[in-house]
Formats: structure tokens, C-alpha cells, sequence
């Protein structure tokens, strides 16, 4: 069973983003990719507004008309810019963990893949987001939308798991 029939991957196309420049030829060719993107390594800032009172998500309250310091979102997001790369979620496999489809996951290779991490793994070849588990002494990739099935990862599957999601950037 591959990551396809899931209907759970990242997003196809013939471009890859490689997490690191340690990649063979071979790898390459695996998975048809005609164009590379490495991870940006230097961040430029980007501080904006973080005004100090909260939104109410009820009702109305008065707002605060001041700022409390400035946030810059790859600050927020990137904890580790080396180790950090950006991926497009497609399919609804993941919808109960907030992934949903255009959405864009940023995934840190430096967070250890342990259970309960939703993670971004390379399975035969192709792309997929799910939660990793160990169930009983199993490891599984686990869906967070019942109407897809989890995948069993036994040893004579060819698996890499590309890193750990560390945050969803999604529109509304």
C-alpha cells in the first residue's frame, strides 16, 4: 500500500525541496524531480505590529490602541532555520490535526520523529503527512480523518521520514 492510495501526500509536482545538499543522484531520480529547493538558511526580518490586548473570539470587548513589541513570523515559525523547510499539504487525510488541503506545513529536521509527532515521511518513493504512533509495539502512520486508513510501517518498507510539522500556515 503506498502513500497515493492514502490520498494523503505532498502536494506532486516535478519540483522537490531537498532538506539537505547531502543527496545522491539516485534519490533524485526516485522521485522525478526536475527542479531542487534547498531550505534558506538566513532569515530576513520581518517585524510587524503585536498589538497587546487579545481578540475576543465571543463577544466584543474594547480594544487596546497599543503595541506590545513587534513579532516577526519567522521568528515564530522557523526555530532552527538550517534544519527548517516548507511543504504544501494535499488531500484531507489530516483535517482532524488542522491540515487541510493548500495548506503550507513547516517542518523542522532537528525535532526527533517520536510517537505522536505529526511528521512528513517518504514512503517507496512518495510524499505523505500523518501521525506517527506506536501502537502495541507497532509503528504506524496515522490518519486524522476516519475515512482514510493508517499505514503499518513494517521493515520491508522503503521509509525516510524528512522531518517533524512544526506549525500549519493556512487562509481562511
Amino acid at each position: 500500500m503506498t502513500a497515493s492510495s492514502q490520498h494523503t501526500a505532498i502536494l506532486h509536482t516535478k519540483a522537490i525541496l531537498i532538506p539537505s545538499e547531502d543527496v545522491t543522484i539516485e534519490i533524485l531520480a526516485k522521485h522525478h524531480v526536475d527542479k531542487i529547493w534547498y531550505p534558506v538558511i538566513k532569515l530576513n526580518k520581518c517585524p510587524l505590529p503585536l498589538f497587546m490586548g487579545k481578540v475576543s473570539a465571543g463577544f466584543p470587548s474594547p480594544a487596546d490602541d497599543y503595541i506590545e513589541k513587534t513579532l516577526d513570523l519567522n521568528e515564530l515559525l522557523v526555530q532552527k532555520p538550517a534544519a527548517t523547510f516548507f511543504a504544501r499539504a494535499q488531500g484531507n487525510s489530516m483535517t482532524g490535526a488542522g491540515i487541510f488541503p493548500n495548506d503550507i506545513l513547516v517542518v523542522d529536521r532537528s525535532i526527533e520523529p517520536v510517537s505522536g509527532k505529526v511528521v512528513i515521511c517518504a514512503i517507496d518513493g512518495e510524499l505523505t503527512v500523518k501521525r506517527l504512533i506506536m501502537d502495541n509495539g507497532q509503528w504506524k502512520l496515522q490518519s486524522e480523518n476516519t475515512d482514510y486508513p493508517d499505514i503499518m510501517i513494517y521493515e520491508e518498507i522503503d521509509m525516510v521520514i524528512w522531518g517533524v510539522v512544526t506549525n500549519v500556515i493556512h487562509s481562511l
